[in-house]
């Protein structure tokens, strides 16, 4: 995830790799390199990278930036083949209980315990929990999410739409159908559908999940060609094909939220964190005129995901001492702070440490989406997320390791299905096959 085209500060490294840091060679000076996911959160920490030399002038922070996709395959093989390229990564909710197990991150529990100041109890509860592998805190939040649906107040009020509350998938689509307009180049709604388990699936795995469908059933059955799953994905394609953003396979999170801050998407159903960047002024030229509401639903009461992004420490590092100074520092009750009195409160990394909502300049700037983010947070039921029960824990995603992959070559056909390559039966045929063969493995223990 990341930004294009909203400022100098947003613009790097979206596609392949890019770096961005303080590289220093001279003696005594540790270089720390840290593989970071191309969101604007990272994109504000590379901008504050002086402030942490300030404190720590013997280190010396190498960012090196990637898209979603290319983050997940170069972080996961460098861990998995002992590689210690990286000394620092920003893995995902899913990877760090997994990553725990298999002792491929540091053990961050005693650390973080040294410094009181530090305080891991101010961060959520859920959040925390989700860092953790048998009681063991393996990675550190840097910001955490949920997902809703943002939506142009303008427009709304011009069209004569009043948005719910609470609004379901059929009214979306009526509202996007609506509110599409060619003549200005604008999209009804903007929804992901690049490939990628953490791209087209976070949201669409919600859909699916509040359609009544899920990945697998109680006896790790996948169910990929069942009636709600195929009724979700039905629903999401025609969605894009009638009033979604054109060439839909090449949008991701940052794509869509260039589009919908450039004023050429009606709504956008995404992560609750976009909001900071949505309403920074000096990069969106929608900022002020944004609702926000829950993720629209159908057959459940709520839809939304809970997701973070974290800083973890790779086993192999050389230079742990170093990195953990500047893990402690980004994931610090006065980073968001620093953030918030240097870039902008809307700026603040949200979603994980509770004394962030309790910041007054944040909360004002925070307006009606910071909030509701606290809400669906405490909301959401990563246990039962849809109709029926699951037997493991999350949302978007299926915490076994084979679900990565699984995601990834679903996601791909789906997107021939898109592209007009392939039929959606055939797909979903292929994709229940995927599936099994990693349910079978869960089978056998």
């Amino acid at each position: 995830m990341g930004v294009i085209g909203l400022g100098l500060g947003f613009g790097l490294a979206l596609s392949g790799c890019a770096g961005f840091g303080n590289l220093g060679t001279q003696p005594g000076v540790t270089t720390v390199t840290l593989a970071s996911v191309n969101n604007p959160q990272m994109q504000d920490m590379a901008q504050l990278l002086p402030e942490f030399n300030k404190l720590h002038p013997e280190i010396k922070i190498n960012m090196i930036f990637m898209e979603e996709n290319d983050l997940r395959n170069a972080a996961t093989k460098d861990v998995a083949t002992q590689g210690g390229q990286y000394d620092i990564m920003t893995v995902g909710a899913y990877e760090v209980p997994i990553w725990g197990q298999n002792r491929w991150l540091v053990d961050l529990t005693d650390l973080a315990a040294k410094d009181p100041s530090y305080d891991v109890a101010d961060f959520f509860k859920p959040v925390r929990d989700g860092v953790s592998y048998d009681g063991r805190l393996y990675a550190v939040p840097f910001y955490g999410e949920s997902s809703f649906l943002m939506y142009r107040k303008d427009l709304f009020q011009q069209a004569g739409i009043t948005m719910p509350e609470r609004p379901t998938w059929d009214q979306v689509a009526e509202y996007a159908a609506k509110l599409k307009d060619p003549s200005k180049d604008r999209a009804g709604i903007c929804l992901r559908a690049k490939p990628g388990w953490g791209e087209m699936f976070a949201p669409l795995t919600t859909v699916v999940n509040t359609f009544g469908g899920q990945w697998y059933n109680m006896d790790w059955q996948a169910q990929v060609n069942s009636p709600g799953f195929t009724d979700a994905v039905k629903f999401y394609i025609k969605t894009l094909d009638q009033s979604g953003e054109g060439d839909p396979v090449s949008f991701g999170f940052t794509e869509c939220l260039n589009l919908f801050s450039q004023d050429r998407a009606a709504m956008w159903y995404d992560a609750t964190s976009a909001a900071g960047s949505v309403e920074d002024p000096k990069n969106s030229r929608v900022a002020g005129k944004v609702g926000y509401v829950r993720a629209p639903v159908k057959l459940t009461q709520n839809s939304g995901w809970l997701w973070s992004w974290n800083l973890g420490i790779n086993a192999k590092s050389k230079h742990k001492e170093a990195a953990w100074e500047f893990v402690k520092w980004a994931t610090s009750k006065d980073y968001a702070k620093l953030v918030g009195s240097t870039l902008g409160w809307s700026r603040t990394p949200p979603g994980t440490r509770k004394s962030t909502y309790e910041i007054p300049e944040y909360v004002q700037a925070g307006g009606d989406f910071a909030p509701l983010t606290a809400k669906i947070m405490n909301e959401v039921d990563p246990t039962k997320p849809g109709v029926d029960p699951q037997p493991w824990v999350g949302i978007q995603y299926v915490t076994i390791p084979e679900f990565q992959d699984v995601g990834n070559q679903t996601s791909q056909l789906l997107a021939d299905v898109i592209a007009g390559r392939r039929t959606l039966t055939a797909a979903l045929d292929e994709g229940q096959k995927i599936a099994q063969r990693a349910g079978n493995n869960q089978k056998k223990g």
